[in-house]
């Protein structure tokens, strides 16, 4: 084993920085080409016995080679692929500008309320739980989930109703023109 780490350190004192120009020499960036060097004497390492003693700069040229190609081949592979999603995504993935906009405006409506009627309507409107489940949540029952859930409902429409046109707006309080009023759940009715 001493013979073997001998051997090795002599070839890579010997062409460490041989090998580390040639790399560089080839790759863009200079991370790429020290995990090329890198992955050179590793080989080099682990086949030290393969290594000519008169030809060892070209073998390990051959090695970095070789791993410059492999490293070409998967940066190819993976900008491929990036394109390939982000061209997927732009037909998948709706445009959501106005769901943002319409959510900012609410989540400010509820910043306005108690900190009581925040927790219940985040739970329903944005969590989805029926008010039975609200009220496993909160460790309430439900026929006191369903009034409390009702009321910020209602205070949250009033609050939202300030966001709006002033003036005569024929619209319910709560409606944001152009955006579909918050639905009222049967149950809640």
């Amino acid at each position: 084993m001493e013979a073997h780490e001998e051997t090795f350190r002599r070839l890579y004192a010997a062409h460490f920085d041989a090998v580390l120009g040639y790399s560089l020499r080839r790759t863009d960036r200079p991370e790429d080409a020290a995990d090329v060097v890198a992955e050179t004497f590793v080989v080099a390492w682990r086949r030290i016995g393969h290594v000519p003693s008169d030809a060892a700069l070209p073998w390990l040229y051959g090695v970095a080679r070789r791993l410059l190609a492999n490293q070409r081949r998967g940066e190819l592979r993976r900008r491929r692929l990036g394109e390939r999603l982000r061209t997927d995504l732009a037909v998948v993935v709706p445009d959501l500008s106005d769901d943002v906009v319409q959510r900012a405006e609410v989540n400010a409506a509820m910043a306005r309320l108690s900190a009581r009627d925040e927790e219940i309507l985040q739970l329903h409107l944005w969590e989805g739980l029926e008010p039975r489940e609200i009220s496993d949540v909160l460790g309430l029952s439900p026929a006191i989930v369903r009034p409390r859930l009702s009321r910020a409902r209602s205070r949250l429409r009033a609050v939202l109703g300030d966001f709006g046109p002033p003036g005569n707006d024929p619209e319910p309080a709560g409606h944001i023109p152009g955006k579909q009023p918050i639905p009222v759940r049967e149950e809640e009715r």
